[in-house]
């Protein structure tokens, strides 16, 4: 009898702690896909983890589990409301060959995030990458040829987030080695959202991509930062 009420109360407790963990929502590209867990479903991604997969054997990233954002929620007991993230994808507009991303940029997957109490955002690489046009810092009235620049497109994206997630934590999160303007307007633009903004250093890379030292470096430094 004893025994039983002792489980019972541990399942209560377990109840009690998962449905009061903080939600948690990510809107990325790359860097945090992994197969099978994304959504929308038909989000390209990058790691897949099978062997047939050519990028199994260029990064050794191959569970879900070794994921920045997996690790993330285990050390701090979040659940997983929605990993919006599409490899390849930019902020703005503007792609890779010149090519128009509106079907995967950042600014039109961030209205499909869920209900989060926190939310991620990893962005920037592929504007930087893509050597996107960076424009100029714009905090209002914008129109749809000013999404085609970096600047623009990032504040019109921290604009939405803190006005249409009210009752989340913004948490953005910049990648290493990217171009200085990219960097710098990241820092900038956050500031003037009040938005928290974690610089990544030191993240190793295997095919461009964090490796599992490099995903648990981002995790330890994201938690460090809340």
């Amino acid at each position: 009898m004893i025994h039983s009420k002792k489980a019972a109360m541990l399942l209560l407790w377990l109840f009690s702690a998962v449905a009061g963990a903080q939600k948690v929502s990510i809107l990325g590209d790359s860097y945090s896909t992994f197969a099978g867990h994304v959504a929308p479903a038909w989000n390209a991604v990058w790691y897949k983890g099978v062997e047939s997969d050519p990028n199994y054997a260029r990064n050794d990233v191959h569970e879900v589990g070794q994921t920045w954002w997996s690790l993330l929620i285990a050390q701090k007991g979040y659940t997983l409301e929605r990993n919006n993230s599409f490899s390849g994808s930019t902020v703005s507009y503007s792609g890779y060959r010149k090519e128009t991303y509106t079907d995967r940029s950042f600014v039109t997957r961030m209205c499909d995030l869920g209900n989060p109490d926190i939310i991620f955002v990893l962005s920037g690489t592929n504007d930087s990458w893509a050597n996107a046009p960076i424009g100029k810092y714009q905090y209002k009235k914008w129109k749809r040829a000013d999404l085609f620049n970096f600047r623009p497109a990032f504040c019109y994206m921290m604009d939405y987030l803190t006005t249409n997630y009210p009752h989340a934590r913004i948490v953005n999160i910049c990648n290493s080695e990217l171009s200085p303007e990219v960097t710098e307007s990241q820092a900038v633009i956050c500031k003037h959202y009040k938005v928290t903004h974690v610089l990544l250093k030191d993240i190793e890379k295997q095919a461009g991509h964090p490796s599992q030292k490099g995903m648990k470096a981002i995790a330890e430094q994201v938690a460090a930062a809340l």
